[in-house]
């Protein structure tokens, strides 16, 4: 079966952190979760005057246009060329989706941060989930585009390279890591990164590096912006030495940045 990345996408993905896979599902796949979407928004998409909040923010989706979005067959191949074989856990939920509307008001969530992976000492209280050098927990930032995301759309911002960055900054915390908070308020002392909007097409999948720098920003568009970002898990934590197989691109990512 023919590979889903070729070897210049995944020398990207190390290299910069992540990398873009257009039509990762179907247009029809994503048109099909945007109707759920907006039943359970209770606004009329055909009525911009009840759009008056800047981000609504959705629950679990678990139904099967978001199953089917999360693993198709170039998704599973491309996991497996990343994270390696085996290694990592069929999504079952799409997760939470923030649904971005065109709006003056700032939305209040636009802060560059890093996802964590595990819980802390309050499983509850995810400002302190944690983030360790081995990316206990996550394998992959995914970023699902269930809608056509232009520049003007509320694309996801990433500092491109930034995962290198973050990998030297989590290396002193060993195995407890770093918590959400802690990583959050220590970016802006990393080095300066070009910055890439996360724009595509309905059916559009960033895979992203889970130490890459991300964050939100304002919609100056006019339609609403759908996307999620579900984490790829992962069965045990990455090797970043003594493993005589060989080292997945996330790890490489990883022991290359800590050379």
């Amino acid at each position: 079966m023919q590979d889903a990345l070729t070897k210049a996408q995944l020398e990207q993905f190390i290299r910069e952190g992540f990398v873009r896979i257009n039509n990762a599902f179907s247009a029809d796949t994503a048109r099909q979760a945007r109707a759920i979407l907006w039943q359970d928004l209770k606004l009329d998409p055909n009525d911009r005057t009840t759009w008056n909040q800047p981000i609504i923010r959705l629950g679990m989706y678990s139904q099967p246009p978001f199953v089917e979005a999360a693993n198709t067959p170039v998704l599973h191949r491309a996991f497996d060329q990343l994270v390696g074989p085996g290694q990592w856990i069929p999504c079952r939920s799409m997760g939470t989706f923030p649904v971005r509307f065109p709006s003056d008001t700032d939305p209040g969530d636009t802060g560059w941060h890093v996802d964590a992976g595990f819980p802390g000492a309050d499983p509850g209280n995810f400002w302190e989930w944690r983030v360790n050098v081995w990316s206990k927990g996550r394998g992959l930032l995914m970023l699902f585009l269930f809608s056509d995301v232009s520049e003007a759309d509320a694309p996801t911002r990433i500092r491109t390279g930034s995962h290198q960055d973050v990998a030297r900054l989590l290396q002193p915390a060993g195995e407890a890591g770093l918590s959400f908070m802690e990583v959050a308020e220590k970016l802006a002392d990393l080095p300066e990164r070009p910055e890439q909007l996360a724009t595509g097409n309905a059916g559009t999948v960033y895979l992203c590096h889970p130490f890459l720098v991300h964050a939100a920003q304002p919609h100056h568009g006019t339609e609403p912006r759908f996307l999620a970002q579900p984490p790829l898990l992962i069965r045990e934590e990455f090797r970043i030495e003594g493993n005589e197989g060989g080292y997945s691109p996330v790890a490489e990512a990883i022991r290359q940045a800590l050379k």
